[in-house]
């Protein structure tokens, strides 16, 4: 793992945090950062002197999403089939990886999460931001998300705001409907979010686990996983089958 990309140390006993590590290109998910991210967070379910992860980015935001300016398609980080719109149901299953981890992730959010980034806070168990931090998904003014976690996890209207209205939400009001747990103030956030990990912590392996996955199925038996996959699927439909992918991405890139 690129120690580079990500950052790792242990802030407190039984906490592990990851750091995204690229700062001058706003933390843009490349394939290289989703897989040293993945990589790192399954050795740490597995290390017995972890009970909870925490991720965050360097410099001024969590993550501006996924890394356009690279090559996307080359050097995934995992394989999936390449039927249909492989890209989406790729980082679907990336992301739902976290979800299957025994232990808790929590993300710390500063700045930012835009697109992907944004995506990655719905992968977390938990997440936190500051205050003044700003959540959105411009991708949705030209195609779905690629992880739509929106639907499934948020109140009709929220999701509705995000994804149709194409709304970005402060920390504060993304604390109130849902989208993440808690926001504080941008001098309090780190410490806040070190002893919510401590508490949780102070819990054993196991019952955290089993706690985390009575949440999970609970969301899985109302078809939250069938429902995010079928809207990666739904990439490409006939709504977008007139519109490759190249001129997707670059309407992305130019914001038209």
């Amino acid at each position: 793992m690129s120690e580079d990309i990500v950052e790792i140390d242990d802030p407190i006993p039984g906490v592990r945090r990851f750091t995204l590590n690229r700062p001058e290109k706003r933390n843009a998910l490349s394939n290289a950062l989703r897989g040293a991210l993945l990589e790192g967070l399954q050795s740490a379910d597995g290390d017995e002197d972890v009970r909870v992860s925490i991720v965050r980015g360097a410099g001024k935001c969590f993550s501006s999403g996924y890394d356009l300016g690279s090559d996307l398609g080359s050097n995934q980080p995992y394989w999936t089939s390449s039927v249909g719109m492989q890209w989406a149901r790729h980082v679907t299953e990336g992301w739902m990886s976290i979800w299957d981890l025994a232990k808790p992730v929590i993300a710390q959010v500063h700045g930012y999460a835009m697109a992907g980034g944004l995506e990655l806070v719905g992968a977390c168990d938990l997440a936190y931001a500051e205050s003044d931090a700003r959540f959105s998904h411009p991708v949705t003014r030209f195609a779905l998300p690629d992880f739509d976690w929106f639907p499934t996890h948020l109140p009709p209207r929220v999701a509705m705001e995000l994804q149709v209205a194409g709304r970005e939400f402060s920390g504060e009001e993304a604390a109130a409907v849902g989208i993440i747990n808690q926001a504080f103030p941008a001098d309090r956030l780190e410490q806040e979010v070190l002893a919510i990990a401590e508490r949780m912590a102070s819990t054993s392996s196991a019952v955290l686990s089993v706690n985390k996955r009575a949440v999970h199925t609970a969301i899985e038996a109302r078809g939250g996983r069938s429902v995010i996959r079928t809207l990666g699927d739904l990439q490409a439909g006939p709504h977008l089958s007139a519109m490759g992918a190249g001129e997707i991405l670059d309407r992305v890139k130019s914001g038209r």
